[in-house]
């Protein structure tokens, strides 16, 4: 019994270490792309589930529940969330943005303040990238307005970024990211 409680505190541990490693990285990650801190505690607590979700399947396994056991378990949980999620076209939707989303975190080559050009035949879609969300991107067009596009269709689509260089020192500090974001933001949405 005391090995077992031994074993369930190290995990737990484990799990805590690697937590707070991650939410760092994230962290320095969204600095690096300035994205919102709403966004980073997002990507944040979606990892941290995951995770979490992970060492307590490992812990099961290894204190006496067979593999099988925990396997049948855990294709259970995913058979009943992907009924559950993938029941009705928009939940599919929505599901397929947030993974894009979590996707665009970490390997989208743009930032904001950026102005790109999303390649469409029907449609001039350029403009100044505003907001990047978990669900769609906000970006003020050349003709004024601001369109919302989904996060799996810029995943889908070819993104081009236009040659406009942004301002010196625009994105240098924190602090002065946030302020500066915010105040293009506001004007931009206006």
């Amino acid at each position: 019994m005391l090995n077992h409680l031994l074993m369930i505190i190290v995990y737990l541990a484990v799990f805590f270490v690697a937590q707070r490693q991650l939410n760092k990285w994230i962290h320095l990650q969204a600095e690096k792309k300035q994205v919102s801190e709403v966004r980073s505690r997002l990507i944040s607590r979606l990892i941290s589930y995951l995770l979490f979700f992970v060492t307590l399947s490992i812990m099961a396994v290894s204190l006496g529940l067979g593999y099988q056991e925990v396997s049948l378990f855990v294709s259970s949980a995913f058979a009943v969330l992907g009924v559950a999620l993938f029941a009705q076209f928009a939940q599919w939707s929505i599901l397929s943005n947030i993974t894009a989303g979590v996707l665009i975190f970490f390997a989208f080559p743009y930032r904001i303040g950026d102005r790109i050009k999303i390649v469409d035949k029907e449609e001039n879609m350029s403009g100044i990238i505003v907001e990047i969300s978990l669900f769609h991107v906000l970006i003020k067009r050349d003709v004024g307005d601001v369109m919302t596009y989904p996060n799996s269709l810029m995943l889908q689509k070819a993104v081009i970024k236009l040659p406009e260089p942004r301002t010196a020192n625009t994105f240098s500090t924190s602090n002065k990211t946030k302020a500066k974001i915010n105040a293009n933001r506001a004007k931009w949405l206006k």
